[in-house]
C-alpha cells in the first residue's frame, strides 16, 4: 500500500462567525433586535449608546428693560414692609395661606381646578386594573361557600386543573391521582364546583356543559329562555344536545327530527334555544393581551413618489465609547491580555456598528423594490396586488432570494392601506381570461370570494362551484379546488354550514 500526497485547488464558503451575526441581525424582528442591542450594550464595554442631546437654553432678556425683583423677594418686601391695610388683616393672610397650602389638593371634578406644571400624575400602567382570571373567580366563590375544610381543597385541586375554556379536560381519577382522595368525593366536589359561576364551568365535555345551562331554563317541550326555572328532563332541546350535536353541527335537522319523532319546526325552536347557550364559559375572563406592532418602515407619497422611511425609533443608537477609545491610545505598556481583550470587543462593537448599518439599507432596498412592484396597489388598493416572488425582487436589487426571505421574515410597512405584513406582497397569480400575459393576484381572488361570500343569500348560499364560475365571468381562471383552498385557509365555512333555515 502506497501513501500519496495530492494537492487539490477548491473554494469554500465558510460562515465565519461576523457572517452568522450579520444575518442573524438580519432575520430579527424588531423587538428581538431591541433585546439583542440591549445584550450586545450590556456585554461590550467598548459599546455605547448615543443619547438624546438637550441644549438648555435660556430665555433670553429684552434690551432695555428693566429687571424685576424675583417674585419670591417682592412677597417678602410686601410681607416685612408695608402698612397693615397694604398687607391686609392676621385673618385674611392666614385664610390665603390655608387656600395656598390646599390648592394642588383639588379634585379634578372642581371647575377651579388649574393646570400646573407641578401636578404628578401616576403612570399608565398603575392606571390599569389587573383582570380577574376564571381561577380567581371560582376560589372566591369556594372560599365563600360552606363546605368543609377536606371539600375545599379538593375543590382547589379541581379547579386548578380547569383549562382556560372551563372544561377538566383530565379524568377525576388522574385529578386526584398521588392524594387520599376518592373518586366519589372527587364526584362530589365537581357536583358543588359546577354550581357556580359562570353556569357550565367544570364541565367534562360541550355536552355535559350545555345541560348545565339547561338547568336554568324553564320547564316546557321546547325549552324558550326566560322561563320557570327547572330540569329540562325530556325536552327536545335535551335530545338534540345528549345524541345529536354532530348532525346539528351539519345543519341535519330533518334527521334530528326524525330520530326525535317531531317536526323540523319543533327542531328550528330548539336550535334557536341551543345558540344562545354558551360553548366556552372561560371565555369572558380569557385574559388576552394586546400586542402593539411597531412598523419597521413607513411609505408615504412625497411629490408623486412613494418614498420609503426607515423607522429607527426606540432602537438603540451606538457608538464606540470615547472613553475606551482614548485609554486604547494611551495605553502604551499595558499587559497582552488586556490588550487582546480590548482589541477584541473592538472589532465586535465594530462589526455589530456595520452589521446594524448594513441591515437598515437592505431593508430600505428591498421595500423600496417591493414599492416598485406593487405601485398600483398603494395608489388604488387591493384589488390591484400583482402577483410577486421572490425571485423577482432579488433579481431587481441584486441579492440572493435567501436574503429577501430573511429580510421579510416578521418585518411590518405602515402604509395609506394600514399595518402589513412585508410577506404580505409576495403572492402566487391566477391567469385572466381576457389577457392571458397577465395575472390575478390570489390576494384579489379572495378579497372577491370574501365579497361574495357577504352579499349571498343566507338561505341559498354559494357552492364552491358557483363561485368558480362567477368568477370566471369577471375573467379569472380558477378551479373548484382552488376555491375551496382558499376558502378554507380565510375560515370561510362551507355552503351547507353557512345555509341559515330561520
Amino acid at each position: 500500500m502506497k501513501l500519496r500526497l495530492d494537492l487539490r485547488l477548491s473554494q469554500k464558503l465558510i460562515m465565519t462567525p461576523q457572517l452568522q451575526q450579520a444575518i442573524k441581525l438580519l432575520q430579527l424582528s424588531r423587538l428581538e433586535l431591541q433585546q439583542s442591542l440591549s445584550q450586545h450594550l450590556l456585554e461590550n464595554p467598548l459599546l455605547d449608546e448615543v443619547q438624546a442631546e438637550v441644549e438648555d437654553v435660556e430665555p433670553p432678556t429684552a434690551e432695555g428693560k428693566s429687571e424685576e425683583p424675583p417674585a419670591a423677594a417682592s412677597q417678602e418686601l410686601s410681607e416685612e414692609g408695608g402698612t397693615p391695610e397694604e398687607r391686609g388683616s392676621p385673618e385674611e393672610s392666614s385664610a390665603s395661606g390655608w387656600e395656598e397650602y390646599f390648592g394642588s389638593d383639588r379634585r379634578i371634578g372642581d371647575s377651579e381646578r388649574a393646570s400646573s406644571s407641578q401636578d404628578e400624575f401616576p403612570s399608565y400602567e398603575q392606571t390599569l386594573a389587573k383582570a380577574t382570571s376564571l381561577e380567581e373567580h371560582l376560589l372566591w366563590q369556594l372560599s365563600l361557600s360552606g363546605l368543609a375544610e377536606r371539600g375545599k381543597a379538593l375543590g382547589r385541586l379541581i379547579i386548578g386543573n380547569l383549562d382556560d375554556d372551563g372544561y377538566l379536560r383530565i379524568t377525576l381519577a388522574e385529578v386526584i391521582a398521588g392524594t387520599d382522595f376518592t373518586e366519589s368525593e372527587a364526584e362530589s366536589a365537581l357536583r358543588d364546583i359546577q354550581t357556580f359561576d359562570p353556569t357550565g364551568v367544570g364541565a367534562r365535555d360541550l355536552s355535559e356543559c350545555l345541560l348545565l345551562q339547561l338547568g336554568h331554563l324553564g320547564r316546557n317541550p321546547i325549552g324558550s329562555l326566560g322561563a320557570r326555572p327547572g330540569a329540562l328532563k325530556g325536552s327536545i332541546v335535551e335530545g338534540v344536545i345528549l345524541h345529536h350535536l354532530k348532525d346539528l353541527e351539519k345543519k341535519q335537522y330533518a334527521k334530528i327530527a326524525k330520530a326525535l319523532d317531531v317536526t323540523v319546526d319543533e327542531v328550528f325552536q330548539a336550535t334557536k334555544v341551543i345558540e344562545n347557550l354558551e360553548p366556552k364559559p372561560g371565555r369572558p375572563f380569557t385574559n388576552t393581551q394586546n400586542y402593539v406592532i411597531v412598523p419597521d418602515v413607513f411609505v408615504v407619497k412625497d411629490e408623486g413618489e412613494w418614498v420609503v422611511l426607515l423607522n429607527d425609533d426606540g432602537l438603540p443608537r451606538m457608538r464606540i465609547s470615547p472613553y475606551y477609545k482614548q485609554l486604547m491610545a494611551s495605553s502604551q505598556g499595558g499587559a497582552p491580555e488586556t490588550k487582546a481583550y480590548m482589541d477584541e470587543k473592538l472589532r465586535a462593537a465594530q462589526w455589530v456598528i456595520r452589521s446594524i448599518e448594513q441591515r437598515n439599507k437592505t431593508i430600505v432596498k428591498v421595500v423600496s423594490s417591493i414599492v416598485k412592484f406593487q405601485e398600483q396597489f398603494f395608489d388604488r388598493g387591493v384589488s390591484h396586488l400583482k402577483p410577486l416572488v421572490l425571485k423577482q425582487v432579488a433579481e431587481d436589487i441584486g441579492m440572493h432570494e435567501s436574503t429577501i426571505s430573511r429580510v421579510t421574515a416578521n418585518k411590518y410597512m405602515y402604509c395609506p392601506q394600514g399595518m402589513l405584513e412585508l410577506k404580505f406582497f409576495f403572492n402566487a397569480g391566477l391567469q385572466r381570461t381576457d389577457q392571458p400575459s397577465d395575472m390575478h393576484s390570489s390576494v384579489s381572488v379572495r378579497e372577491m370570494i370574501k365579497k361574495m361570500v357577504a352579499e349571498e343569500d343566507a338561505r341559498r348560499p354559494l357552492k364552491d362551484e358557483e363561485i368558480a364560475a362567477r368568477l370566471r365571468t369577471q375573467q379569472v381562471i380558477i378551479a373548484r379546488r382552488t376555491v375551496a383552498k382558499y376558502r378554507a385557509e380565510d375560515n370561510i365555512p362551507s355552503a351547507g354550514q353557512r345555509k341559515r333555515f330561520f
